[in-house]
């Protein structure tokens, strides 16, 4: 049976989460891992997939096409800034700034293509730079914050957890803001932006899976965590055996939502 935790967003709620041991955490096998591909080849489709979290709260609808704005800079060039804190001090204004620099200084060597980070800020006027370094700003502060209510010092994620589905034509992404990992395992923390939606537990799930698919042994995390500051909420799941099966079993089933929205064109 899937389980989910749910909390308030405080320190000692947060601390309690992460150093409650778990009866159990589930290692996926080659066997499990081969099935699962097999079942996302089972979907046919020509273009490539991707899957994440997001998709699966949204039952696989179309989303618009990215693109870069103040707003989803802010993950990026905040998380950086505020590693950069971490490992040689500062303020973090500072450092979000020595973030956009580098950025900029990378485009005027010519070697930053288009449609990268690097390009749009260059391109960018100075008030939509500005914007981006206030919203950069504002996420490296809750970031920093909830980092420091963890009751340990975590790692600040340097990426997200990518895992290629052989010959399937799908890649899952697994977002991960922040990780412990000590000799009881390690706990993962996604931060999220407004309040958490009725699917925000499957979400969580999947993270928890595709994780578990990244992790050279396929061992999965003891526990997962989702914080959304702004709504005051924390949600988690365990890395039982059930979990991770509500998790592959709710990405699939994402694959086969998105194929139906995007059928096979006649040759």
């Amino acid at each position: 049976m899937t389980t989910m935790t749910h909390r308030r967003y405080r320190a000692y709620e947060l601390v309690e989460l992460v150093r409650a041991p778990v009866e159990e955490v589930s290692t996926l096998s080659s066997e499990q891992r081969r099935q699962l591909t097999l079942r996302f080849r089972a979907v046919a489709g020509l273009e490539h997939r991707r899957l994440d979290a997001w998709s699966v709260e949204r039952a696989g609808s179309s989303q618009s096409a990215f693109h870069w704005t103040p707003a989803t800079t802010r993950r990026i060039l905040g998380s950086a800034a505020l590693r950069r804190v971490v490992s040689g001090g500062g303020a973090l204004l500072d450092a979000v700034n020595d973030e956009i620099a580098q950025y900029l200084a990378r485009a005027a060597t010519g070697h930053a293509r288009d449609g990268s980070l690097a390009r749009w800020l260059a391109d960018a006027p100075v008030a939509v730079r500005a914007l981006a370094t206030a919203e950069s700003l504002n996420w490296a502060r809750t970031l920093d914050e909830v980092a420091r209510s963890l009751g340990q010092p975590p790692t600040i994620a340097a990426a997200d957890v990518y895992y290629d589905v052989a010959s399937a034509r799908t890649t899952l992404r697994a977002r991960r803001d922040l990780v412990i990992d000590d000799a009881a395992g390690r706990v993962i923390v996604r931060v999220r932006n407004g309040s958490p939606g009725r699917h925000a537990g499957p979400g969580l799930r999947s993270d928890l899976t595709i994780d578990a698919l990244g992790d050279v042994e396929g061992k999965a995390a003891r526990r997962f965590i989702g914080v959304w500051p702004d709504a005051g909420v924390v949600l988690a799941v365990e890395g039982t055996f059930d979990n991770l099966r509500a998790g592959a079993h709710d990405l699939v089933r994402t694959a086969v939502a998105q194929q139906r929205q995007r059928p096979l064109k006649a040759a």
